[in-house]
């Protein structure tokens, strides 16, 4: 009886289907040039946190990216070269002249120049998302020259002088200097480098600090030896005062990775909170409003107690 080949045609189809699926996706996860393309950036460097209600991280990145390049442009406007550049495209216009060179080239030597613009390199990106596959926390990476401290600092007094926060699902921001492995010694040596940057231009500086520490998703360090690792990195003349502090040294432990930073103002500002700074703005608003009416009330109070005595008696 002769064999039924039809199976082992079948099963062989399939595994060579199998096996053509399986490279193109080995060859989808490296670049040309050997870069995979599907890591995402890990979380390190200076940036900010940020917490948002959960599921709305991925709008809450959105209004992050458009706030922080708005804000880092204005403060440290990009060099030339930089502006307008995306994926390796240049925004300059094209004139009469660049249209007048390429008629004048061969369809060669146009296609090379073509080709040469698309392989430029792109600018690299001053705010970038890291992922923290976690509801409810973002990050974003800021590159140099961009400061998060300096820049959510700008954001907070405006949102202060405005009321108006520029985004709608962002609550907190708390930014770091640095980000280092959670272990006592990058603790204390990210610690030193935030000080360092925190002093600069302050001679002689003495103040009262506390440190003001969050936890996210990490178990392997101690909340009590994190904030005594911390202590020991304090300059000199620093005391700590748990009430009334005037410098707070923000610590984010987020799993295996843990960011520094020296601010000031974290309570005056409601932690960070960017609703209810804007609060803030609008209550004062309100409260000058009303004291405004009071007065104009006394005054047409005065101006018409004035005026009854001015007339003669009936």
């Amino acid at each position: 009886m002769p064999k039924d080949t039809t199976k082992g045609a079948v099963k062989g189809a399939r595994s060579g289907k199998n096996d053509r699926n399986r490279e193109g996706q080995k060859k989808k996860k490296y670049r040309s040039d050997g870069t995979p393309i599907w890591t995402k950036p890990t979380i390190e460097g200076p940036g900010i946190w940020a917490t948002c209600p959960r599921g709305k991280e991925r709008q809450t990145v959105g209004e992050l990216y458009d706030l922080f390049e708005s804000l880092s442009a204005e403060i440290w406007p990009p060099a030339e070269g930089e502006t307008g550049e995306t994926e390796g495209v240049s925004a300059k216009p094209a004139n009469a002249d660049d249209s007048d060179s390429d008629e004048d080239l061969s369809i060669e030597a146009q296609i090379a120049k073509e080709v040469a613009g698309i392989k430029k390199p792109a600018a690299e990106k001053r705010i970038q998302n890291c992922h923290t596959d976690t509801q409810c926390v973002v990050f974003m990476a800021c590159r140099p020259p961009v400061d998060p401290i300096a820049l959510v600092m700008r954001h907070l007094k405006n949102v202060e002088m405005t009321g108006i926060t520029r985004t709608r699902q962002t609550h907190r921001l708390l930014p770091v200097s640095g980000s280092c492995t959670a272990n006592i010694l990058e603790i204390q040596a990210l610690c030193r480098d935030a000080w360092a940057k925190y002093m600069t231009g302050r001679v002689n500086a003495t103040s009262k600090y506390k440190v003001e520490l969050r936890i996210r998703n990490h178990s392997t360090l101690t909340r009590m030896a994190i904030i005594q690792a911390v202590a020991e990195c304090v300059p000199e003349g620093f005391s700590v005062d748990l009430n009334d502090p005037e410098v707070f040294v923000l610590v984010e432990v987020f799993k295996s990775t843990c960011g520094i930073g020296v601010v000031e103002d974290y309570y005056r500002l409601h932690k960070f909170n960017v609703g209810e700074v804007a609060k803030m703005c609008k209550t004062k608003d309100e409260g000058q409003e009303s004291i405004t009416r009071l007065g104009e009330a006394g005054s047409a109070e005065v101006a018409a107690g004035k005026v009854s005595e001015a007339r003669p008696p009936e």
